[in-house]
């Protein structure tokens, strides 16, 4: 019984591990795509600083693994990126 269920988590946790991996790869690609301009219009940090933010959490969770406080952090980072960052870019972009 608790051999299965070991096997269960190692499935749940490698899910995770690529959930959040494939989400931290697309900040990082949608990040490096943008308009360094865009950053300062939004008065947000630089682009370069944005870039080395999402890198890291992307090789991060790529050689620690998602579910440790540095995973964590790095999947913070992307969400603030992608949910901050990002619809304000598209919005001067749309204008």
């Amino acid at each position: 019984m608790l051999n299965g269920l070991a096997g269960f988590q190692d499935i749940v946790s490698s899910v995770v591990w690529i959930a959040f991996l494939a989400l931290e790869i697309w900040a990082f690609v949608d990040c490096a795509r943008r308009n360094p301009q865009l950053f300062p219009a939004i008065e947000r940090q630089t682009k370069p600083l944005w870039l080395i933010l999402t890198g890291l959490a992307v090789l991060v969770t790529f050689v620690l693994g998602a579910l440790n406080l540095f995973g964590l952090a790095g999947i913070v980072i992307a969400l603030v990126y992608l949910y901050d960052l990002r619809p304000r870019m598209a919005e001067i972009v749309q204008r």
